[in-house]
């Protein structure tokens, strides 16, 4: 489902039209690839900033119109040529997935909110950009729902984010509800946890709404597509409100009677 990892790209759709599947499995591979280099593996992280560094100088080398030795970037190359992409939506990718490396708190809803304007809403640009339907209207509703699938993600993954000494919900709001960082390490899920959870739900699903016009505006696939991730995304934050906001227990994730209610809904819309 659109909401883990960078399977918001919809590399295997039914919906995706054949002519772009090349195209998207090539940003894909990119923004994957670079993800796991920040997230997976046991590499220190300056090896990691410095594998970071090596993509942002083949984005370079793709700049300059040279040829890359690695077969992954002239992929990319021949689709940003083919397609007119610009190349600042690749480069905020990998300033977010350095970020990953060096920062595992955030003060605020405003500087996380940043980090998924790199870290996201890149994606929906691209995929704006190679439908052909880049407008201020579509970028503004599409940033609200890749924004919104970021913020779903970090609920999901509390548990497993912390793991990894990172905490993805605003230091503010854990302090405004009495939620102490150290009582994700407890998986304690009181009254204080709850109400957190609740105002953090609320907030990526006003989000997720707020941009949701988006699919009812762009026609054929594309606009089925992102019904599809939006009710998706929606479900998910149901899924979490069922199990009374403990995603310590288990990652809250959709099941097959799931997608029979997306399905409904997206035509629904």
């Amino acid at each position: 489902m659109p909401v883990d990892h960078y399977e918001n790209f919809p590399v295997a759709s039914v919906l995706l039209p054949r002519r772009l599947v090349p195209a998207v499995e090539a940003i894909y591979a990119f923004a994957r690839t670079a993800d796991d280099i920040a997230d997976e593996g046991d590499t220190s992280g300056p090896e990691r900033l410095a594998a970071l560094t090596a993509y942002e100088a083949a984005l370079d080398t793709i700049a300059r119109g040279e040829v890359h030795p690695d077969p992954l970037f002239q992929r990319l190359a021949a689709v940003i040529t083919q397609y007119k992409l610009p190349l600042q939506p690749f480069r905020d990718l990998l300033s977010a997935f350095k970020q990953d490396v060096a920062t595992q708190r955030y003060p605020n809803f405003e500087l996380l909110l940043d980090y998924c304007r790199r870290s996201a809403n890149p994606v929906g640009f691209l995929m704006l950009s190679l439908y052909g339907a880049v407008d201020d209207t579509n970028v503004r509703d599409s940033d609200a729902i890749c924004s919104a699938l970021q913020l779903i993600n970090f609920l999901q993954d509390v548990g497993i984010d912390r793991q990894k000494d990172r905490i993805y919900l605003p230091l503010d709001d854990l302090q405004r509800f009495g939620v102490a960082p150290a009582q994700l390490d407890q998986s304690n899920t009181d009254g204080n946890w709850r109400a957190l959870m609740a105002f953090e739900v609320a907030r990526a699903r006003a989000l997720m709404l707020g941009g949701a016009p988006l699919a009812r505006r762009l026609p054929g696939r594309i606009g089925w597509e992102l019904r599809l991730v939006i009710q998706g995304g929606l479900r998910i934050l149901e899924a979490i409100e069922t199990v009374g906001y403990d995603v310590f227990g288990q990652r809250p994730q959709l099941k097959t009677r799931d997608w029979l209610v997306i399905l409904w809904r997206a035509i629904r819309m």
